[in-house]
């Protein structure tokens, strides 16, 4: 039947500009409104593929819908048959409804066989005309393919004369001829598909560079192996220390993606000076709004008399206790400027503070270059089943079904007032319609200071605290993060945060002074203790991530258990601090009750017991 149309309809613009509307949809990210149109036969993918972007998406912080065949004509498109005509008015409603979710700032995802091209192009024609983005992406299966996966047994009936019309069979599909993107499904994994899609979507400003997510792994392939370990047995070596080590690891396995190696002069520079990584495309991004978060110098320091020996080499061996472990190809030597790096990086330059006194002690060069790492990190320790990689923890988060991922940086003892935190970050998830969130218990395994309580020590505190069911041993995945401690304060919490999001994590929690410590001279806090959480909250580079602040827990003293402070009842609180804690697992005393798991607190005082032996 044709249909009445009303001529006496005005079209209203909104009163809130996209701008303004990309402001508060997502996380800090821009307008992202677009529509992603997946055109192909029945069976090629395109469901599969739409759903799996949106969960990806989703789980990233990008909004966005998916707006499926089947779906539609349940609701919107249930009165249209498949002729020709309705057809074109099932694609013709579907744009019009793509464009008000794209308009609203969402990636919209639609996921039709929508076999003629004059109702692709009408249905891109609709975006354009508003000022939106419209990708097509042609979903690609050979027939025989399509009729393999035939799970609704449509082709089937088809062939048997039972579906007339029906696309493939005996009614033709137009192929585009100039989609944004072919993904070939016959060849190609479901995550590869997604990854090609998320490369198209950067490209075009859509979403943030991190949310690529590749794990810039710097080990030697298994291929190559060989012919490395030959190489480096001919090469000039640098001995290098086991904090340097340390920062090998840290490169080899991703925690620094992009980098291929220790920073060269300029993106030592950038480091310094912006806090951020500008080479190549990235500029590109910087200039469209993105950036790469990168707070802090990951360099090799070396000699004056190595760096005259090893000035022209065309690469080097790093060598460690012997062992060469790596090349560093391409070298690049230039002057370690420890005063100014120390000012910028720490906010100070006192001789006394641990990590600057070994800063200033060590070399007056520095070397840049691509690392090949020429087998994995291990220490031997008893502990290297816990250092997962950035990849090998995103496999975890996979298996375990995870829908979201929050992480919690630690380099102490965990009391019951970080249990509640991480507690309390679980149940709001929960409420926030989260079904299966996984808590990363994430503590720091590189070099840390002398009064610090060792890793080996920490690791059986924190499996204590599991033991006794203070977290849920289920929902958690306990590794260590290989990183040195820097003591840099709000400097370095970004760099814990982010290399957290490149492992998988989308929130991240953060306590009160992190990565902070007393001024060595003046006992006082070297960083403001709310700093941190506040430029967390606002650094750039970020988005892929939200920032969970640290609630303030203390010891309340009616319950008998940590909770979150309230002033009004300040008097039913005592603040336990960390000297104080320490003071009494040296004396073998126990704290109030409810404030340590009784095994974890045991672990702590065998420590201290074992260190006055010693000494």
């Amino acid at each position: 039947e044709d249909l009445v149309r009303s001529t006496n309809v005005v079209y209203q613009d909104h009163h809130v500009s996209r701008s303004k509307r990309g402001q508060v949809v997502g996380t800090r990210g821009g307008f992202r409104g677009c529509t992603i149109w997946l055109t192909g036969l029945s069976g090629a993918g395109k469901t599969t593929i739409s759903f799996a972007l949106e969960e990806y998406l989703v789980s990233h912080r990008i909004p966005c819908y998916s707006l499926d065949g089947d779906n539609i004509r349940h609701g919107l498109n249930k009165n249209l048959g498949f002729s020709d005509k309705d057809r074109e008015e099932n694609i013709r409603r579907i744009a019009e409804v793509a464009k008000l979710f794209a308009d609203a700032g969402l990636v919209c995802i639609t996921s039709f066989i929508s076999p003629f091209a004059k109702d692709r192009n009408e249905a891109r024609k609709i975006h354009e005309s508003a000022g939106l983005k419209f990708l097509e992406v042609f979903i690609h299966a050979p027939l025989e393919v399509c009729e393999s996966r035939d799970v609704k047994g449509l082709y089937k009936k088809a062939r048997a004369g039972e579906i007339k019309g029906f696309t493939g069979i005996d009614s033709e599909y137009e192929r585009p001829e100039a989609p944004e993107l072919v993904l070939k499904t016959g060849e190609l994994s479901v995550n590869e598909c997604i990854h090609q899609v998320l490369e198209l979507l950067w490209e075009q400003s859509i979403v943030p560079c991190e949310i690529l997510e590749e794990v810039n792994e710097l080990f030697v392939p298994e291929n190559k192996l060989d012919l490395a370990v030959a190489d480096a047995k001919t090469l000039p070596t640098i001995s290098i220390s086991k904090l340097d080590l340390q920062w090998v690891q840290v490169l080899a396995e991703g925690w620094a993606s992009p980098l291929k190696g220790f920073m060269r002069e300029r993106e030592f520079l950038q480091v310094l000076h912006f806090g951020n990584l500008l080479d190549g495309v990235i500029l590109m991004r910087l200039l469209e709004g993105g950036s790469i978060n990168m707070s802090i110098p990951i360099v090799l320091a070396v000699s004056t008399e190595t760096k005259q020996k090893l000035d022209s080499c065309a690469a080097v061996a790093l060598e460690y206790q012997g062992s060469r472990v790596a090349i560093l190809r391409n070298p690049e030597f230039y002057a370690h400027r420890k005063e100014e790096r120390c000012a910028r990086q720490w906010g100070t330059t006192c001789p006394q503070h641990p990590y600057i006194k070994m800063v200033m002690e060590g070399g007056d060069w520095l070397v840049g270059g691509d690392l090949e790492v020429l087998e994995r990190i291990k220490w031997n320790d008893g502990l290297d089943q816990y250092r997962l990689t950035p990849n090998e923890l995103k496999q975890r988060f996979k298996e375990m079904e995870a829908d979201a991922v929050f992480a919690f940086q630690l380099r102490n003892p965990v009391h019951n007032g970080h249990a509640l935190l991480m507690q309390d970050t679980k149940r709001r998830l929960l409420e926030r319609g989260y079904k299966n969130p996984v808590l990363l218990l994430h503590p720091l395994g590189g070099w840390t200071k002398d009064d610090d309580v060792p890793l080996d020590w920490r690791m059986k505190q924190h499996s204590a605290v599991l033991d006794e069911g203070v977290l849920e041993r289920a929902s958690t995945i306990i590794a260590i993060f290989p990183s040195p401690m820097m003591y840099a304060g709000p400097t370095e919490v970004q760099w814990h945060c982010r290399a957290r999001m490149i492992a998988g994590a989308n929130f991240y929690i953060v306590g009160r002074d992190p990565a902070g410590m007393p001024h060595p001279d003046t006992k006082q806090d070297l960083y403001e203790p709310t700093h941190g959480a506040k430029v967390l909250s606002m650094a750039p580079g970020l988005t892929s991530v939200e920032i969970i602040p640290f609630r303030v827990a203390a010891y309340n003293k009616s319950k008998k258990a940590m909770d979150f402070y309230s002033p009004e009842c300040h008097a039913d609180f005592e603040f336990i601090s960390g000297t104080k804690m320490r003071n009494l697992a040296r004396s073998g005393e126990n704290p109030p009750d409810g404030f340590m798991a009784p095994k974890a607190w045991k672990v702590l005082v065998e420590y201290y017991s074992s260190i006055q032996k010693i000494n």
